[in-house]
């Protein structure tokens, strides 16, 4: 009889619920550097209690993702010298992560989550719609990785890319900017289509080169480095 019984699924840890959400709220931009997070907010916002709330928070400062300030936590201000390492990193590691999954992406059925990010991007910027051009491009980034075998390497991919996102609102939101990242989205699709790693890897450096730029512009750090 005892053959008969298999373990009994348990729910995801409330530790592990709570950071997610406040992980999705970090992602979103909707946090300005600076702002500080309060635990006894926090905690009756998500109905728990200040433990989990405050294990989640330590385990995102941690991550870099925040930073202790006093008894809360704020979303830090990047320097230009934090900007560089965090692409450094980035370039290190995203085009690589293209290049492996290029032979894969050919086949039109994998790649298509992709192409359909990238076809609500190209409506959303026809659009004009900001809001709807930052989901499509965390839909395109998500398909790519989707495909990434390696969960590691996901998760550095994912941790060193939400730096940015207290920032991202605010290029995406921009005119000039999104034509840009679309150009880019475009480049690395077409290279995917063609099981091309090489070329999937230049677009994606480039990519990243021009969100770095636009980062720098956007909170204002060049205008900090002129005398």
């Amino acid at each position: 009889m005892s053959a008969s019984l298999k373990p009994v699924k348990r729910p995801k840890a409330l530790g592990e619920l709570v950071y997610s959400s406040l992980q999705t709220h970090l992602r979103s931009g909707a946090i300005a550097a600076g702002q500080p997070l309060q635990e006894v907010y926090l905690a009756e916002l998500l109905g728990v209690s200040r433990t989990p709330v405050r294990e989640a928070m330590m385990r995102l400062a941690n991550e870099g993702l925040l930073s202790a300030e006093g008894r809360s936590f704020v979303v830090p201000e990047l320097s230009l010298a934090d900007v560089d390492h965090i692409y450094e990193v980035r370039f290190l590691i995203e085009p690589a992560a293209l290049r492996g999954i290029a032979a894969a992406a050919a086949n039109p059925a994998v790649r298509a989550p992709i192409d359909a990010a990238l076809a609500a991007a190209v409506a959303a910027h026809r659009a004009d719609d900001a809001e709807a051009f930052r989901e499509a491009a965390a839909r395109f980034r998500a398909a790519w990785l989707a495909l990434v075998p390696n969960p590691r390497l996901v998760r550095v991919v994912e941790q060193y890319a939400d730096h940015m996102q207290h920032i991202r609102a605010m290029t995406l939101g921009d005119t000039k900017v999104r034509p840009i990242v679309l150009k880019g989205l475009k480049q690395v699709a077409a290279a995917l289509a063609k099981g091309d790693g090489d070329a999937a890897a230049a677009a994606m450096h480039e990519n990243l080169r021009q969100a770095r730029k636009a980062f720098i512009a956007a909170s204002g750090l060049d205008r900090k480095l002129s005398p």
